[in-house]
C-alpha cells in the first residue's frame, strides 16, 4: 500500500508511503488517500496528521507519466477525483495537520493546504511548479492558496512556478509554524495544543472561521452568533464554567 493507516495516542497518522517515486500522488494512491479519509471520519481520533516516508518528500506532487496523451474527459475525471478526494480534508469533522518533511509541490502541496495547518521542517521546499509544465494547478491550489496567503503572494507563486523554502514559507503564513526533528513527534506535540478541548466546540469553531472568507460579514457574524449559541448549550460549556470559578482545569466529555 502507497498510504498507510495508524493511531498513535489520540491521532491518527496518515504516511504517504512511495518515498522511491518521492510520494507522488498516482491515481491509485488518490483512491488510498480517500478511503484512509473515509476511515478518519469514522474513527476516534481526536486530530489527523500526514507526512511522507523517506524524508525527502511529503509529496513531490502528481505523477506526471499517469497524464501524459490524455484526453479532455480523461484529463477533467482526474481532476475532479483529486478535488473530491482533498475536500474530503477539508471537511473532516476534526483538525487535519500536514507536516511538510522535505518537497511538496504541485498536488503535495494541494493536499497540504486541504489539511486545517502546515507545520515545515527545515529541508521542506513548497510551489506549485504546474506552469513551468504547461498548465496550472487542478486539485484546489488557485483556490486554496489566495485564501491562505493573499491574491498578489498566490498569483506570483502560481504564475513563477518558483519553490520557497521553509523559512520564507513561515514567513508569508504558507505554514503555521517551523519544527525540528521527528515530523510526527512534531505533529503530535502540535495536535496536543488543542485536542485536550471538546470535540463539539472545536468543530463549531473551526467551521464559523472556516466559512469567514465564503460569506458576506453579516451572515458570518449570524453563523457565528448561532454556533456560538449552540456551543453554550453543551455539558462541555457547562464544564469549562465550572472548572473556571473552582480554579481547576475541566474535564471535558465531548457533549
Amino acid at each position: 500500500m502507497s498510504v498507510e493507516l495508524t493511531m498513535r495516542d489520540d491521532c491518527a497518522l496518515l504516511t504517504l508511503n512511495r518515498p522511491a517515486a518521492l510520494n507522488a500522488l498516482s491515481v491509485a494512491m488518490l483512491s488510498q488517500i480517500g478511503a484512509a479519509f473515509d476511515a478518519v471520519a469514522n474513527a476516534k481520533a481526536r486530530a489527523l496528521i500526514i507526512t511522507g516516508a523517506g524524508g525527502k518528500a511529503f509529496c513531490a506532487g502528481a505523477d506526471i507519466k499517469e497524464f501524459r496523451n490524455q484526453s479532455m474527459l480523461a484529463a477533467k475525471a482526474r481532476t475532479e477525483f483529486g478535488q473530491a478526494t482533498f475536500a474530503k480534508l477539508d471537511s473532516l469533522p476534526i483538525a487535519s495537520i500536514a507536516v511538510i518533511n522535505g518537497y511538496a509541490f504541485g498536488g503535495g502541496l494541494e493536499l497540504a493546504l486541504a489539511a486545517s495547518f502546515r507545520l515545515a521542517t527545515p529541508n521542506a521546499k513548497l510551489g506549485q511548479p504546474e506552469i513551468k509544465l504547461g498548465t496550472i494547478p487542478g486539485y484546489g491550489g488557485t483556490q486554496r492558496l489566495p485564501r491562505l496567503i493573499g491574491e498578489a503572494r498566490a498569483l506570483e507563486l502560481i504564475l513563477t512556478g518558483r519553490t520557497v523554502d521553509a523559512a520564507e514559507a513561515e514567513r508569508i503564513g504558507l505554514v503555521n509554524r517551523l519544527v525540528d526533528g521527528d515530523p510526527v513527534e512534531a505533529g503530535i506535540a502540535f495536535a496536543r495544543e488543542f485536542i485536550g478541548y471538546s470535540l463539539p466546540v472545536l468543530a463549531f469553531a473551526r467551521g464559523a472561521v472556516q466559512r469567514a472568507l465564503d460569506l458576506p460579514i453579516n451572515a458570518g457574524l449570524k453563523l457565528e452568533a448561532d454556533l456560538s449559541t449552540l456551543s453554550f448549550q453543551t455539558k462541555d460549556a457547562e464544564e469549562g464554567a465550572a472548572a473556571f470559578e473552582a480554579k481547576r482545569k475541566p474535564r471535558f466529555i465531548d457533549a
